[in-house]
């Protein structure tokens, strides 16, 4: 019920070694310029109790970043009010893309991912979050995200 992507859309392997950049499970940092936090979409499962997620990355400001990070460790820093971002990862099951759409990114308690709000717009990602899938919509995901991993695209 959850895919995950290990990097932002922009991280590139040359940046594995480079001084000035860092990527872990929970952020990344291109060129200390640009800031990322994993966090997670959740998607309801029509009439279930599960929830599908995404994990995907989001590029926060420099301001936005360090305060998330200042406080990563920190009890009680799901109360921080949510950071604007902008959606970091291509979903290719998504038409039009997934790429730069606006989200919010709500800090959960520690130990929980950030949860990620995309603005509610007509893209199909955006209102299968707002409206929830079937679970044979998690079967067409898990279809689709199975054949593009094994096809290497």
């Amino acid at each position: 019920m959850n895919f995950s992507t290990i990097a932002p859309y922009v991280w590139d392997p040359s940046f594995d070694d480079a001084p000035d950049c860092l990527l872990s499970s929970d952020q990344c940092v291109i060129k200390a310029q640009h800031y990322f936090v994993k966090g997670l979409i959740e998607i309801p499962v029509i009439g279930t109790n599960d929830v599908f997620s995404w994990g995907v990355w989001v590029s926060l400001s420099r301001e936005n970043f360090s305060r998330a990070a200042d406080l990563w460790d920190t009890p009680g820093r799901e109360s921080e009010k949510p950071y604007f971002g902008w959606l970091t990862t291509e979903l290719p099951i998504y038409s039009p893309s997934t790429l730069n759409l606006k989200t919010n990114l709500r800090t959960r308690p520690i130990g929980q991912r950030p949860l990620i709000e995309l603005e509610p717009t007509d893209h199909p990602l955006a209102v299968e979050q707002r409206t929830g899938i079937t679970r044979e919509r998690v079967r067409e995901i898990a279809e689709a995200v199975f054949h593009q991993t094994n096809d290497g695209s």
